[in-house]
């Protein structure tokens, strides 16, 4: 842990005279605010720095606008891509007119995850590991009017580009869905993924690895240790952050999209999760996969509430162009140990106890994070709490079961509208542990059938030219 004291020294020592105060907004992209180093002082971590709310998406009206960002010492680093040196510190959001918390800001509402963990007895620590997919692209446009709409996106590794002139083209493309850890010459960006991966080492998050993922076109995935649930979220903010920004530095552009390209595996965000009280793991037993009955009866919560979950895990309409059956999406709500076609899968641990966890694969990094793990911990600890039977397992390879087998499999919602119902008719397990608000789901529901949901509905997509125009 961090003390205020020590951050203000630290600045001090290292004549340090720009301070970025970073945040998150509702939907999930962070916002930022530089101050000098005048501007900061102790107070700045109890009562916040003050700042204007009204333009922050799905936040304060502006007669209503004054909010504080309130300093979290344990965030501090220097950030690596501005020209002075600069800390940056990631901040929770207060009504400076109450003093209380904003229960609006996605990171206050993941600290009231936390407490009503603890409150539960059930657990004080819920640890969690995403696992976001990427793509980098060489190029990309768009756009979309009253009369045109197009998207483009290249990549130098695209299989669409075997045939072109590139004087020369050396031919060395991942063919579609074939990807997977390949090395150099196939693999082109080996020296970038490194340098992603060292920066956020200096960003302070805990690297493990990195590689070259499934769909051709540059899919790629770094990875870094899972953390507690705040921590965990912490990071993932600073690992997209850093490898936009060197992505950049290259003449790369970056996309966390889940379905950027067609007919090829889209970008998802598997996410481990355990609980633990007094330093030792709850998930571990002697049931199924070598998981304890909370285990069993966490993933039940994740299972039922799934269809509301996706509307926080997998927040954008194009979300649902990645849960499809055929490209490694999990599409059916079932679980299994070690079966990737499933949607919650039990690594195979070995006799570790400590390493046992669920690995919910439905997520992508479209999402929030700090609502999505708030919220899934919410499901599984519902599951605990009313002893949910997640049913028998299914270790046979979803895509391969007959017709009847599969109907008796439940899937995820094929829409973000369908999973924005399901989060309508299902929310008490959010609302009811005083974690999410009513207001918060209402708030959200409206800002997603408004701004997304909604307006592509009212836009002829360019398919339809080719399906109709002739009619």
């Amino acid at each position: 842990m961090t003390t205020p004291q020590e951050v203000l020294k630290m600045i001090q020592d290292q004549d340090i005279q720009m301070i970025d105060l970073k945040f998150i907004d509702m939907p999930g992209i962070w916002q930022h605010l530089t101050v000098h180093r005048d501007q900061i002082d102790e107070s700045s971590f109890t009562e916040g720095v003050p700042f204007d709310g009204s333009s922050i998406r799905g936040w304060k009206a502006i007669n209503e606008s004054d909010m504080a960002m309130v300093l979290d010492p344990n965030t501090v680093w220097i950030d690596p891509f501005m020209q002075e040196p600069t800390l940056s510190i990631i901040c929770s959001i207060r009504e400076p007119r109450t003093g209380q918390p904003y229960d609006r800001c996605p990171r206050v509402i993941a600290q009231k995850a936390l407490d009503y963990l603890v409150s539960t007895g059930s657990g004080d620590t819920a640890f969690f590991g995403p696992e976001a997919e990427f793509f980098i692209f060489d190029d990309v446009r768009f756009d979309q009017n009253q009369h045109s709409g197009y998207y483009y996106v290249d990549s130098v590794e695209g299989r669409w580009n075997s045939g072109r002139e590139e004087s020369p083209n050396l031919g060395y493309k991942p063919r579609y869905k074939e990807g997977y850890f390949p090395v150099a010459p196939t693999d082109t960006s080996q020296d970038i993924r490194t340098e992603m991966l060292l920066v956020m080492a200096k960003c302070g998050v805990p690297i493990e690895k990195h590689h070259h993922e499934v769909a051709t076109g540059g899919q790629c995935e770094l990875g870094f240790r899972f953390g507690k649930l705040i921590e965990a979220a912490d990071w993932l903010m600073t690992y997209k952050y850093v490898i936009k920004n060197v992505g950049k530095k290259y003449g790369k552009t970056i996309t966390f999209m889940p379905k950027p390209v067609f007919q090829d595996n889209g970008s998802g965000m598997h996410t481990h999760q355990s609980i633990w009280k007094d330093g030792q793991p709850l998930f571990a037993g002697d049931k199924y996969a070598g998981l304890s009955e909370m285990g069993l009866h966490y993933i039940g919560g994740i299972l039922r509430h799934a269809p509301a979950l996706l509307a926080l895990t997998n927040p954008s309409t194009n979300s649902y162009k990645r849960l499809v059956p055929g490209y490694e999406a999990p599409v059916n709500l079932a679980y299994s140990q070690g079966n990737r076609s499933a949607s919650i899968r039990i690594p195979l641990s070995g006799t570790n106890p400590k390493a046992k966890r669920l690995e919910f694969r439905c997520p992508d990094a479209t999402c929030n994070p700090y609502l999505a793990f708030s919220a899934m911990l919410c499901a599984g600890l519902d599951g605990i709490k009313n002893k949910i039977d997640p049913g028998q397992p299914l270790d046979k390879n979803i895509y391969e079961l007959s017709p009847e087998e599969l109907a008796k499999v439940p899937s995820t919602p094929g829409s973000l509208e369908l999973a924005l119902e399901a989060l309508e008719k299902d929310h008490t397990f959010l609302t009811e542990p005083g974690v999410f608000t009513e207001d918060f789901i209402q708030t959200w529901i409206s800002y997603k059938l408004d701004n997304e949901v909604n307006p592509m509905r009212l836009r002829p997509h360019p398919y339809e030219f080719a399906l109709y125009y002739d009619a």
